[in-house]
């Protein structure tokens, strides 16, 4: 048993030198995992995010600063929201719980809310660990407000807070999301839905890890509460939203990351990502690690315009997206692709390289008609 106890420990403190001394973590929250699991090829956000870096600060130092993440507008808008949600102890969520997902239960009335305060994430982690088996137990309603949860991600832990999980008379669990976008007649905007439900799948991939530790498991239920404001007012409406597939993708993706330990082995000696350090060395570790950029990057990572014109300058084929580069096999910059389709390079027998070489001799043929008829036509005149 010490043996993993000891490669933790040296893992965190590697992880602490690359972050950079005196350096504050980032605690690494269920939107930054969503997006890591949808792009788990890509080393420098597991690392950066593994290693607590604020990537934020670290996009400004390149150069590049982002533009992604809410205006404090929108976070001071849904914090208000929230707290309306949850006034008088959660009565109005419990009953759009009660509604939604479980009408065969005694309506709630008086509901346990236990104090999860405790010291560290590591304590409140097992606080709410200790409170939920209680309140499983017990066989009535609990509102959890902002339990912690840990999740293992490429083997470092990630500490988790969803907005409110509720334990159910039947024991069942059920993860809260609350959103500050309006749900307009009954439906809201259908990419917000998704990011939402993406997130809250890896509240319940923890959920899950907790649960498996009780005896009997209590069920962690794959339909999560959406709660956002009526229309455009600031009254609560909800929806059942079904998380089986995010859960599922999410898990799959997560086992897929490298672990890193791995990809730390793999730097340079002397490898830092403080922003303090000079533009030129600090370029130099960013560019150590190995980026999967993709357009999609833009809207779920702050080193996207960063990563975005490095790929531009490599003529890397991933910058016109995943689709592109899928169709694409072999052929990972903009100027193979060319070459192949000149038929300087490629096997003819991938079908890559032929369909490539068959658009070629189209475009020649479509733009010699084009210059055939523009001749004829000025010959005519």
């Amino acid at each position: 048993m010490p043996p993993p106890r000891k490669r933790e420990t040296a893992l965190r403190h590697r992880l602490a030198e690359l972050r950079g001394p005196d350096v504050p973590a980032k605690a690494l929250d269920a939107r930054a995992l969503a997006a890591l699991a949808a792009n788990p090829g890509c080393e420098r956000r597991a690392i950066l995010d593994g290693a607590g870096v604020n990537k934020t600060t670290l996009a400004s130092a390149l150069g590049a600063p982002s533009a992604f993440g809410q205006s404090q507008f929108a976070l001071t808008r849904g914090n208000a929201f929230e707290a309306r949600v949850k006034s008088d102890g959660g009565a109005e969520l419990l009953r759009l719980v009660h509604e939604k997902l479980d009408r065969g239960a005694e309506p709630p009335a008086g509901a346990q809310v236990p104090d999860l305060t405790a010291i560290g994430p590591e304590g409140r982690t097992a606080r709410t660990a200790l409170a939920l088996r209680e309140a499983t137990a017990a066989g009535a309603w609990a509102l959890f407000d902002h339990p912690m949860l840990a999740l293992d991600v490429a083997g470092s832990p990630a500490f988790l807070e969803p907005d409110a999980v509720v334990v159910h008379p039947d024991g069942s669990w059920t993860v809260v999301e609350i959103k500050s976008f309006p749900m307009l007649d009954g439906s809201a905007d259908p990419a917000k839905v998704g990011a939402a439900a993406r997130q809250a799948a890896v509240y319940v991939l923890a959920l899950e890890e907790v649960a498996a530790r009780l005896d009997p498991a209590p069920r962690v239920r794959h339909h999560v509460l959406l709660v956002c404001p009526k229309d455009f007012s600031n009254l609560p409406a909800a929806s059942a939203v079904d998380i089986r597939k995010q859960r599922a993708v999410t898990a799959r993706q997560l086992t897929r990351l490298t672990r890193l330990e791995d990809i730390a082995d793999a730097l340079p000696e002397g490898t830092c990502f403080s922003p303090d350090l000079p533009a030129a060395d600090l370029t130099a570790a960013v560019e150590s690690v190995p980026a999967a950029y993709a357009p999609e990057c833009l809207s779920a990572c702050e080193l996207a315009f960063h990563c975005r014109d490095r790929s531009r300058t490599a003529g890397a084929v991933t910058s016109l997206g995943r689709s592109v580069r899928a169709e694409l096999g072999g052929l990972t910059t903009v100027e193979d692709v060319l070459a192949a389709a000149r038929g300087e390079v490629g096997d003819p027998d991938d079908p890559a390289v032929a369909a490539l070489r068959r658009a070629a001799e189209l475009r020649a043929e479509a733009l010699g008609t084009a210059g055939s008829d523009s001749s004829g036509a000025l010959a005519c005149r």
